[in-house]
C-alpha cells in the first residue's frame, strides 16, 4: 500500500497532489493496527522498563501517525471539499478513539510508570524526564485510573466530542460560504476605499458575476463595516456575519449549533467529573501556568475593573460624535467600527487606507524575514517547486547561521472558498531525532488577507501585519525548538496560557520603527512611512483599547464561566450566561437575536475551551518579554537586539516544555513576570 498511499509513505514534505479522499481511512486503519501491535509490544512484560524501548518506541509510532494526519488534517481547514469531509470526520473520530484507547491501557501506564520509577530516573536528560512527566499527567487525564463503566464511558464522550468539533467547525464554514450578496450598483459600495471594491470585484469575478460580490469573507466583512456609508447594507453584513450558524438571521436553522453547544458543554462537564474534577474548567488548568478557577477569574476581574471605565467613556465619546456629525442619532452594533474609523480619522486624521499602500505583502514578507534574520540570525529562503494544495501557497527553508537547513514553512495567506476563515499556525513535521533517523520541524503558517488584484499586490492593513507577525511567533517556537522529542517540542506540551507568548511577542515590532523601516515602503514609489503617518500611527495605537480589552474579557469570561458553572440540571444557558458576563464587562451589548457563541470555533472546535483568556494571560508575559529588548535598547541602541533575541531563543524559544513556563520565562527574564507591562501595552497605566 506504501507504493499507492502518500499518506503512508516517509516523506520530508507531504505529496499534496497526490492525496486523494480514498487515501484517508486505508491509511488511518492501517496506521492504527500497526501501532496497536507495537503497543502491545513495548506494554509487554519482557520489554526492558528504560527510555528508549519505552518513550521514545511510542514517539516514533506518534511521528508515523502524524506524517499522515497531519496533511489530511491540514486540507481539511485550507483546501475542504465534500469528499474530503465525507472521510475527514470518520477518521478523526477512529483517532480519537484510538488516543483514547491509549490513554487507558493500563499496561502501557505500568511500563511508563516503571521508568518513572526506576534508579536512574534521576539521572536522565531533563528533557526525557519531563516527556516521563508529561506522559503520566496525560494518563491521568485520558481516564487510565477509572473502572468500568466510566472508563468506557469516558472514551465514548471523548469520541463524540470530536465529531461535534468537527461539525461545529463545518456549520461555521458552510455558513460563512452560504451567504453573498451581488452589487451593480457602485454607489452602494459608497465610502469603500478603492482596496476595498477591489476585493468585491475579484469575488465577483471568480463566480463569472458582473459588479461586486459582498460575502462574510474576513475581508469583506471589514471593508463593508468599517468604510461603507450605506446604513442598511452594514445591518445586512452585520447580520448574516453575527447570526452564522445559528437559529437566527438569513440562513436561520440551516447550520445552526445551537444543539451543539449543549451537547459540547454537557460532555466536556461529564467528562471532567469522572476524572474526579469539579467541572470542566477545573479540569483544563490541568494542563496551564494557572493554579485555580479563583486565579483566573481574579485575573480577568482585576482588568475588567482597570479597563470599563476607559472603554465607557470611549464609547459616550463615540455616541457624541456619530449623532452630532454622522447623523446616527442611535448608535447600533453596526455602526461602531464605521462609526470609531471616522473619530480615528478626526483624531489622528489617520486612516488604514493611508497605511496600506506601505504595506505590500511582498515587501512585509521581506521585512519580516530580516527582522527574524536580525534577532535569531536564521534566513528563510524560498525553495521553489514544494508540492502544495494551491499555487499561492510558498515554502521556504528555515537556514541557521552556518547555511545548515533545520526547519521549513509553508506560508498560505490569501482568503478563498473552502478555507476556513482566521490565522492560524500549525504543525506539519516536528522535530524528532530517535538515534536512527532525524526529521526536521515544518509549520504551517496560514492567514486569510485579501488577494492581490489585476493592477496591484495584496496590501495589507496594520492590523494584517500585526497578524502575520503574531502567527510566525508561532511559527519560530515550532522552528526554533531543540528538543527532539516531539511530545514536548515546540509548542507542544507548552502550558496553554503562556503558548502565546511567543506571538504576541512579535507583534510589537510591527509598532516599531526600526522594524517597520525595513519593509513599510510604498508600493509604487518605495518611499519609506513617512515618520509623520507614523508618529500619528503612534498615537492612535491605543485608540479605543478600552473598548478592545473589554471585549476580549468578555470573550474570556464567557467561556470560562460557561465551563466552571455549568449545572446539568439547567443546561449550559449559552445565550443567558452571555448575557450576564455582558452585563458586568461589555459596553455595547448587541440585539437580541446577535449570536456570538455559534461560530466561536475557538472554544467550540479548537482547543480554548475554558482557557480563551489565555491569550491576556500570554499577552502579560509578552509584553514583559518585550520589554527586556526595549532595555538592551538603550544600551545597543537597537530594540531589534540579536544578544537578547539570542537569549530568548536559548530560555524560551527552544525550549518547548521540557521545563514550566514560567521557569524558562524566569530564565529569559531574570524575575518573574510583572503585570504592568501588560497594562502599558494597552495605555492603561495611570
Amino acid at each position: 500500500m506504501t507504493d499507492h498511499n502518500p499518506l503512508l509513505e516517509d516523506t520530508a514534505l507531504p505529496a499534496f497532489s497526490r492525496i486523494r479522499p480514498e487515501h484517508v481511512l486505508p491509511a488511518i486503519d492501517a496506521i492504527i493496527a500497526d501501532d496497536r501491535a507495537a503497543i502491545a509490544a513495548i506494554a509487554a512484560p519482557g520489554t526492558p522498563r528504560d527510555f528508549a524501548h519505552v518513550m521514545l518506541a511510542q514517539e516514533r509510532l506518534e511521528q508515523r501517525l502524524a506524517r499522515a494526519w497531519a496533511p489530511v488534517s491540514h486540507l481539511h481547514s485550507v483546501a475542504d471539499t465534500p469528499a474530503l469531509r465525507e472521510v475527514y470526520g470518520p477518521a478523526d473520530e477512529k483517532l480519537t478513539d484510538y488516543a483514547l484507547e491509549q490513554g487507558q491501557n493500563r499496561e502501557l501506564y505500568a511500563a511508563v510508570k516503571a521508568v518513572a520509577e526506576a534508579p536512574d530516573f534521576g539521572a536522565l536528560e531533563r528533557p526525557q524526564r519531563a516527556l516521563v512527566e508529561h506522559a503520566l499527567r496525560d494518563f491521568r487525564l485520558s481516564g487510565v485510573a477509572l473502572e468500568e463503566p466510566a472508563r468506557s464511558r469516558f472514551r465514548e464522550i471523548g469520541v463524540e466530542l470530536s465529531k461535534l468539533a468537527t461539525e461545529f467547525s463545518n456549520a461555521v464554514l458552510d455558513a460563512t460560504d452560504a451567504w453573498r450578496e451581488p452589487i451593480a450598483d457602485e454607489s452602494q459600495l459608497a465610502g469603500i476605499p478603492e482596496s476595498g471594491r477591489a476585493v468585491l470585484r475579484q469575488y465577483a469575478k471568480e463566480q463569472d458575476l458582473d459588479g461586486w460580490l459582498v460575502t462574510l469573507k474576513q475581508p469583506s466583512v471589514q471593508a463593508v463595516m468599517t468604510y461603507a456609508d450605506d446604513r442598511a447594507l452594514r445591518e445586512r453584513v452585520y447580520r448574516a456575519y453575527q447570526t452564522r450558524a445559528s437559529d437566527q438571521g438569513p440562513n436561520a436553522g440551516q447550520f445552526d449549533n445551537s444543539a451543539r453547544i449543549e451537547k459540547i458543554v454537557a460532555l466536556r462537564h461529564e467528562a471532567a467529573q469522572l476524572l474526579g474534577f469539579a467541572n470542566a474548567a477545573e479540569e483544563s488548568l490541568a494542563t496551564k501556568m494557572a493554579g485555580s478557577p479563583d486565579e483566573v477569574l481574579a485575573f480577568l476581574h482585576d482588568l475588567v475593573a482597570r479597563a470599563k471605565p476607559v472603554a465607557e467613556r470611549e464609547l459616550a465619546e463615540l455616541r457624541a460624535f456619530a449623532a452630532d456629525e454622522l447623523g446616527i442619532p442611535d448608535l447600533e452594533a453596526w455602526d461602531t467600527a464605521y462609526a470609531s474609523e471616522k473619530l480615528r480619522l478626526k483624531h489622528y486624521a489617520l486612516d488604514e487606507e493611508q497605511l496600506k499602500p506601505y504595506f505590500p505583502l511582498p515587501a512585509v514578507i521581506d521585512g519580516l524575514w530580516a527582522i527574524t534574520h536580525k534577532l535569531y540570525g536564521i534566513t528563510l529562503a524560498l525553495r521553489e517547486g514544494v508540492d502544495t494544495w494551491h499555487p499561492d501557497v510558498r515554502y521556504y527553508d528555515a537556514k541557521d547561521a552556518d547555511g545548515r537547513v533545520f526547519a521549513g514553512v509553508y506560508v498560505d495567506l490569501y482568503a478563498r472558498n473552502g478555507k476556513r476563515g482566521g490565522a492560524w499556525m500549525d504543525v506539519c513535521r516536528a522535530r524528532f531525532d530517535d538515534g536512527a533517523a532525524k526529521q526536521l520541524p515544518v509549520a504551517y503558517l496560514t492567514c486569510n488577507f485579501a488577494p492581490p488584484t489585476e493592477d496591484r499586490p495584496a496590501l495589507l492593513t496594520h492590523d494584517d501585519v500585526l497578524t502575520l507577525f503574531h502567527e510566525f511567533g508561532h511559527t519560530l517556537h515550532h522552528l526554533l525548538t531543540r528538543i527532539a522529542l516531539p511530545a514536548i517540542g515546540g509548542i507542544e506540551g507548552v502550558e496553554w496560557d503562556a503558548v502565546e507568548l511567543p506571538s504576541q511577542f512579535m507583534e510589537n515590532f510591527g509598532w516599531n520603527r526600526e522594524a517597520l523601516d525595513l519593509f513599510a515602503r510604498h508600493w509604487q514609489t518605495g518611499a519609506k512611512l513617512p515618520e509623520e503617518l507614523f508618529q500619528r500611527m503612534l498615537a492612535a495605537r491605543h485608540y479605543h483599547a478600552g473598548m478592545f480589552l473589554v471585549r476580549q474579557l468578555e470573550f474570556g469570561l464567557f467561556d470560562f464561566t460557561l465551563h466552571l458553572g455549568y449545572d446539568p440540571a439547567r443546561g449550559a444557558r449559552a445565550l443567558e450566561v452571555l448575557d450576564a458576563v455582558r452585563k458586568e464587562v461589555a459596553v455595547i451589548i448587541p440585539p437580541a437575536w446577535h449570536r456570538f457563541p455559534h461560530a466561536f470555533t475557538h472554544v467550540f472546535a479548537g482547543g480554548y475551551a475554558a482557557g480563551y483568556y489565555s491569550y491576556l494571560w500570554a499577552e502579560l508575559l509578552s509584553a514583559d518579554a518585550f520589554s527586556a529588548f526595549e532595555e538592551a535598547a538603550k544600551t545597543s541602541g537597537s530594540v531589534i537586539d540579536a544578544p537578547t533575541g539570542t537569549r530568548f531563543r536559548r530560555e524560551f524559544l527552544s525550549i518547548g516544555a521540557s521545563r514550566p513556563a514560567l521557569e524558562s520565562f524566569i530564565a529569559f527574564r531574570g524575575r518573574k513576570p510583572e503585570p504592568e507591562a501588560l497594562l502599558a501595552s494597552y495605555g492603561l497605566t495611570g
